[in-house]
């Protein structure tokens, strides 16, 4: 017998014909309209900030497997994906210091602390962004006017906090992302778009993006009204969270209930801090903790197919 049939993966063991590298490709082209829409309204920093985020990412993954004499899987582009996905989460306006910082805790703490690719509990993207946030709040907070409505001009106003002061954003300027906000988390119809092409590629499916999004539009209509909806769908970074980040394979649930209370749990957290506390945002908590429930999940949701304790019927 050939020996490299006896060689087994990480978990979760499902038959897909495309492998790691593949899906990381379609997930990075599914990332580029938001990163096209961002360098329109906010400039050609958001290039250099994703640029610094993705070839920090590479080269400490890089330098982490070489100095623990590990196989070098930079080539799964995975360490790629993470770049993309932190530089979106930051302000265009960030020093490229905190950038490398971020980039180095995303790839090292929580990524190759527990064993590399498949074996992290978090996101690493996302546990990065809060570990940022909780170091350089006002940096993490400065954001640029994009530049269609005022040019060089920083402010710290995010759309759910003038939502929350009585002075909400266009609609329209909200879904196509002219307003303030993370790289890439201002445009909802460039992360509509990359969603759909991911969902027709069967990168991810509907289950937990759907959930996500559903839970929070029921609050908002509970404690906004029916205006409160769109608002609340395209502000912050929940499109971000519902469609490429909750839907992290290594990090969510592997069957479709798994993925509904994924999504539903938070949707629900997210809510909570959105309506009933001080915080304007909770996607990034949401996803953080519900990555930790992922476990809890699919331990009482995944039927045993193989073997199992029988019933005696002595």
């Amino acid at each position: 017998m050939n020996q490299a049939e006896l060689r087994v993966s990480m978990a979760p063991h499902i038959y897909a014909k495309d492998g790691t590298r593949d899906l990381m490709q379609d997930v990075i082209i599914a990332l580029l309209p938001a990163l096209v829409f961002a360098s329109f309204f906010f400039g050609l920093r958001v290039l250099v900030v994703t640029a610094t985020s993705v070839l920090t990412c590479v080269l400490a993954e890089l330098f982490w497997q070489r100095a623990n004499k590990l196989p070098v899987t930079v080539q799964d582009c995975s360490a790629i994906v993470t770049g993309i996905l932190l530089a979106y989460n930051l302000p265009a306006t960030i020093p490229l210091w905190v950038v490398v910082v971020g980039a180095v805790f995303a790839m090292i703490i929580c990524k190759h602390f527990f064993g590399g690719l498949g074996h992290n509990f978090i996101n690493p993207a996302m546990a990065a962004r809060v570990f940022l946030q909780g170091c350089w709040p006002t940096l993490m907070t400065a954001f640029k006017e994009p530049s269609q409505k005022l040019v060089d001009t920083v402010t710290s106003a995010t759309p759910l906090q003038l939502w929350q002061e009585g002075t909400p954003v266009e609609i329209f300027d909200l879904f196509i992302g002219n307003t303030t906000g993370c790289i890439g988390e201002v445009s909802s119809l460039a992360l509509l778009i990359g969603g759909i092409y991911l969902l027709v590629r069967r990168v991810i499916d509907w289950y937990t993006p759907v959930a996500f999004l559903g839970t929070v539009a029921v609050f908002a209509l509970i404690f906004g009204g029916p205006s409160a909806i769109l608002y609340h769908l395209f502000a912050g970074g929940l499109m971000l969270g519902a469609l490429f980040m909750a839907t992290d394979y290594v990090t969510s649930p592997v069957t479709p209930l798994g993925k509904l209370l994924m999504g539903f749990g938070c949707g629900l957290i997210t809510a909570l801090f959105r309506f009933c506390s001080n915080a304007s945002e909770g996607v990034s908590y949401a996803i953080l903790l519900m990555n930790l429930a992922t476990p809890l999940i699919d331990k009482y949701i995944t039927k045993r197919r193989f073997g199992g304790e029988v019933k005696s019927h002595a």
